[in-house]
């Protein structure tokens, strides 16, 4: 998964304006208690990342 696309299905899940806000203020235990933006910038894969974010959000699993 690129960056890219990460962040699209963000913006899909939760609406762009929020989708910002959230990844920056949310911390995922998932992601050793980073918020997403903060997993992203120390070089975690995006699609390590997509998967903390939809366990937490409880994306149904066609999501992946």
């Amino acid at each position: 998964m690129r960056h890219t696309e990460f962040w699209a299905r963000l913006d899909d899940a939760l609406g762009r304006d929020y989708s910002r806000s959230w990844a920056e203020l949310t911390v995922l235990r998932d992601l050793d208690g980073r918020t997403t933006r903060e997993a992203i910038d120390a070089g975690m894969s995006p699609k390590e990342v997509w998967a903390a974010v939809r366990r937490q959000l409880e994306l149904p699993a066609s999501e992946r």
